[in-house]
């Protein structure tokens, strides 16, 4: 009863910071924040959104971003729903009210209006946009991974030690289930994405893990259930959605209920059964031979290049692209090598905020935020690391990149060498990733090799920083008391004002007293996978 009561105050504090029920549009959740459309951006107080004890920070995107943590918004959005309901019930036509007034309002809605301007001429782009899309369709897809993933764990476990032989066959069953059925929901989500009947979509994926497909030919083969997977099923799906929108274009209204969805089924079936599925499933194996060439051949290189530059596309939104891959290498290999790769990217960012802590020892504020944010940040949770310190000092964001390289390498050359990591889900990264490590010699050497390259990539983000993240300008603009000041002179000489831009190495002292700061005004700001 605790629990909900604090998640239901989180809630109603952040409420009236967004303007209040009135000026929501749509609610939604990932797995750290929660989304929110905004009828007014001016209405929001972000500083104070930012005070609130649960909130690790916010980012504008498409959405407004409140980032509260893995656990805590699954808990936190229901009862955030539930106030804004009851808000528009008790007073539908009236506006948001009771909102603190910002300082300038003219100002805040001017920023605001700046921001988006920058954020839809960087971000706006077809490319990110279609990339936005296929993030959206796999997203809710990862709770089911990660239990499915960690099951199968545990019953790989068992089944080496020779424990519970009565049990292992139900944990399987359990563990593959999700797995033999993901293209059916990888067409549900894909359909809903593009504005068609989910179920359709749902419907026509289905085909490809029909175990009946074993009895067709299609160029010369014979179909096998589950060839093209995922990649099938996102085509098949897209090609039904496509075909439902153009049957409702000329269907009359009284013969839509039959003529559509039988249609859309027929059309979009034979197209995947005699053209995607064989498609798909090429270029499906032509993902996972290039992975295993890549790793085996370059693995070292390779992987510190991935470790290394991971950082940089999650801010670029490049990252997204990214996620269909891993869910084919699991499909097909029952893990995803590249997952533990990228994963050294937030031990880049762990090391670095500590060396951070160390380099800064006037500061208390960012030592504070360090201090919060690192438990988070090596259960692999980086935004509060990221948006709260390396990317607003600037330099220290580039040397977390380069710990992450180190890491990724150490990794890499081990795969290079015939032993592979891999993780059975995608979504966590840094320690909590252990429970999901499968590879090619078993637990212990899997659990060993990752485990070092998190070490690595602690000591190189550490050391990286701590030598070259500051310049002598950077360190005597940050490494000063946050504490009030004891005079008027004083306190003009500690404080700058908090409206200067953040994000390069001049940004000023007092941005820094915000857990997030810097994050919220990054218009390129995206969520890292993994998180």
């Amino acid at each position: 009863m605790a629990t909900e009561d604090k998640n239901r105050a989180t809630a109603a504090a952040i409420l009236p910071l967004v303007g209040g029920a009135a000026n929501v549009s749509s609610i939604a959740h990932c797995m750290t924040r929660l989304r929110l459309g905004l009828h007014d951006r001016s209405l929001v107080d972000d500083e104070a959104l930012k005070a609130v004890p649960a909130v690790l920070g916010v980012v504008e995107d498409d959405t407004y971003q409140i980032v509260l943590g893995p656990g805590t918004v699954a808990r936190v959005t229901p009862e955030f729903e539930r106030l804004v309901e009851e808000g528009r019930d008790s007073a539908p036509a009236e506006p948001a009210s009771g909102t603190p007034a910002p300082v300038s309002a003219e100002e805040l809605a001017a920023q605001g209006a700046a921001i988006r301007a920058q954020r839809k001429a960087k971000n706006a782009t077809p490319f990110k946009l279609f990339l936005r899309r296929i993030a959206n369709i796999f997203v809710p897809l990862i709770p089911a991974l990660i239990g499915c993933g960690i099951i199968a764990g545990l019953n790989g476990l068992l089944v080496n030690l020779g424990w519970l032989p009565s049990v292992t066959p139900a944990l399987a069953a359990m563990a593959s289930g999700f797995m033999a059925l993901i293209a059916v929901f990888v067409g549900y989500n894909t359909a809903k994405e593009f504005g068609g009947t989910p179920i359709l979509g749902g419907a026509v994926a289905a085909i490809i893990v029909f175990p009946g497909v074993a009895n067709i030919d299609a160029f010369g083969q014979t179909l096998a259930p589950g060839q093209g997977g995922v990649l099938g099923a996102l085509g098949a799906a897209v090609l039904a959605v496509y075909v439902e929108k153009w049957c409702r274009r000329w269907v009359p209204e009284a013969l839509d209920v039959l003529v559509t969805p039988t249609l859309t089924v027929l059309v979009s079936g034979l197209v995947t059964i005699f053209g995607l599925m064989f498609v798909a499933g090429e270029v499906s194996s032509a993902i996972g031979t290039f992975a295993d060439w890549l790793l085996s051949t370059g693995g070292a290189g390779a992987g510190f290049l991935l470790g290394g530059f991971f950082l940089p596309l999650v801010m670029l939104g490049l990252h997204q692209a990214l996620i269909p891959i891993h869910t084919t290498l699991i499909e097909q290999q029952g893990f995803t090598v590249l997952l533990p790769i990228l994963a050294m990217a937030g031990a880049g960012q762990v090391g670095a905020a500590a060396a951070v802590y160390l380099r800064l020892p006037r500061n208390e504020s960012i030592r504070k935020t360090i201090k919060s944010a690192l438990p988070a940040g090596l259960l692999g949770v980086g935004e509060p690391l990221i948006y709260g310190v390396s990317l607003p000092l600037g330099r220290p964001f580039v040397t977390a990149c380069v710990g992450g390289a180190f890491g990724g390498g150490f990794v890499g050359l081990f795969n290079q060498l015939g032993d592979s990591v891999g993780s059975t889900a995608i979504g966590p990264s840094g320690w909590a990733l252990f429970p999901l490590l499968d590879g090619n010699h078993g637990l212990g050497t899997t659990v060993a090799i990752y485990a070092g390259g998190l070490l690595v990539g602690y000591v190189a983000g550490f050391a990286a920083t701590y030598f070259f993240g500051f310049s002598p300008s950077l360190l005597e603009e940050f490494n000063v008391s946050q504490q009030p000041a004891q005079s008027p002179d004083s306190a003009s000489a500690s404080a700058e004002p908090t409206t200067t831009p953040t994000g390069h190495p001049g940004a000023p002292a007092s941005a820094s007293e915000d857990r997030d700061s810097g994050g919220s005004d990054d218009p390129t700001a995206k969520e890292p996978a993994g998180v």
